[in-house]
């Protein structure tokens, strides 16, 4: 996978962690930056960790799935890139406390919640025999800055972008879903 390619899926996969970042941002009073720096490095880390899990799990069956690897990827990027589409259409809210603090509880639940699309996307990597660290890396460090940015976009502008940023990064998801099928039938 070029890296072209693979800045394209961590941004997909970073969208959601960035809709719910700008939510958290609505909610901080105090604090910004700090506020902003702990959830970029809570969703980065989740969104690193989540895809080297996926990998690990995808390349112990990668034998057994090689000649319809094609056939997977395409399924589970087209059914998590649909699946953020869908929950950005349906309407949800993202916690913090009533001074405005975000909550250790709800942020860690949120990063899991968030990363899942990442653990799917890390077993396609296992078919598609992507260089993982490089990969988890630059998943990772995409999803720190959109979250840290989306944190503080939030705090000054509101959650007007939420549902297009979640909204796209599904779209991308499936167009490299569907990038893969077709290189895979052509070749």
């Amino acid at each position: 996978m070029s890296f072209v390619n693979l800045l394209i899926v961590a941004v997909g996969v970073s969208a959601d962690a960035f809709a719910v970042s700008l939510a958290q941002g609505v909610r901080v009073r105090r604090h910004i930056h700090r506020d902003a720096l702990l959830v970029a490095v809570t969703f980065g880390l989740f969104q690193a960790l989540m895809p080297l899990l996926g990998w690990l799990l995808g390349a112990q069956f990668s034998t057994l799935i090689a000649p319809v690897d094609h056939w997977v990827a395409f399924a589970l990027l087209l059914l998590v890139g649909a699946k953020m589409i869908w929950e950005a259409l349906r309407p949800g809210e993202a916690d913090a406390d009533a001074a405005g603090r975000i909550r250790a509880r709800e942020l860690l639940v949120l990063a899991v919640a968030t990363s899942i699309d990442a653990l799917a996307v890390g077993i396609t990597f296992a078919f598609l025999d992507v260089d993982i660290l490089p990969a988890v890396a630059v998943i990772g460090l995409v999803t720190g800055a959109l979250t840290y940015i989306g944190v503080v976009l939030g705090h000054r502008v509101g959650t007007r972008f939420q549902k297009p940023a979640e909204i796209v990064g599904g779209l991308v998801l499936i167009g490299i879903g569907v990038k893969v099928l077709v290189e895979h039938l052509s070749a």
